[in-house]
């Protein structure tokens, strides 16, 4: 079967990477996220979103109980919307926290509600940020499952991009299981403005796990988010070269049952 190519994404606007608001204009949001989990304002949302991911976006998944039920798990994703948010929690009962950059708060006061009761919290870009780490860490002990993107924000190219050190670190700080998730089409969302509605396929990767390193360096970061994100790229691939039937046939094949695997 031919490659499969991607259309042409739409003009996106310019990146800022760095926030050069005090970091203490995000505390509320830090000191909320470590203590609280999500309320009804992310069933709300999630409420919205699910039918159009479903629906317009014919979104699919492919192993999501390859994601525990329960307990503390970091879920490593590659990045190409803003939706991907939404569409990598479609399939999933358990309400993931979200890592987003503190570009998107505090410019609107109903969405930094929708952000800090929907369990999003920010990361300043740009900057060594200690106090989103010490979120995802209070996420974790607390049970969690957090959601951080392995190229450190989204990829402008349509294409996969390169590990950032922030999930490696992560994995290696906290050894809970990491499970790697390929999120394949998102790049073509924005096509909607011209009546193009790319099909989604999420597929969900078995946990893997890492020994606790109390201060990894930076190349051990970078190390272990390679790693990770090379199981990313090897399912993404898949997905683009076979395509989703394909793919949905021979794990079903090598899982030896004919049943989908849906949560």
């Amino acid at each position: 079967m031919a490659p499969r190519r991607s259309r042409p994404m739409a003009d996106i606007k310019p990146q800022r990477y760095k926030d050069e608001r005090p970091a203490e204009l995000f505390d509320e949001f830090h000191e909320y996220s470590r203590n609280h989990d999500p309320v009804f304002v992310y069933e709300l949302v999630r409420l919205i979103t699910t039918p159009i991911s479903l629906s317009i976006y014919r979104t699919r998944q492919i192993e999501v109980d390859n994601v525990p039920g329960s307990g503390p798990v970091i879920l490593a994703a590659n990045h190409f919307s803003n939706y991907d948010h939404f569409l990598a929690g479609a399939w999933l009962r358990r309400k993931i926290r979200f890592m987003a950059k503190s570009q998107m708060f505090r410019r609107n006061k109903i969405l930094d509600l929708i952000y800090k009761y929907g369990g999003v919290f920010p990361i300043r870009r740009g900057h060594a940020d200690e106090e989103a780490f010490e979120t995802v860490h209070a996420i974790l002990r607390r049970g969690g499952c957090v959601m951080i993107y392995c190229e450190g924000g989204r990829s402008r190219t349509g294409k996969l991009g390169e590990p950032k050190p922030g999930v490696g670190r992560a994995a290696l700080e906290s050894g809970v299981p990491v499970v790697p998730v390929a999120i394949h089409g998102s790049q073509g969302i924005r096509g909607w403005r011209h009546l193009r509605f790319p099909k989604i396929t999420i597929r969900y990767g078995e946990p893997i796990s890492f020994d606790v390193v109390a201060a990894p360096t930076r190349e051990q970061q970078l190390e272990c988010a390679g790693e990770i994100f090379s199981h990313v790229r090897e399912m993404y691939e898949e997905l683009d070269r076979d395509g989703r039937a394909t793919v949905i046939k021979r794990v079903r094949a090598a899982k030896g049952s004919t049943a989908p695997r849906y949560s």
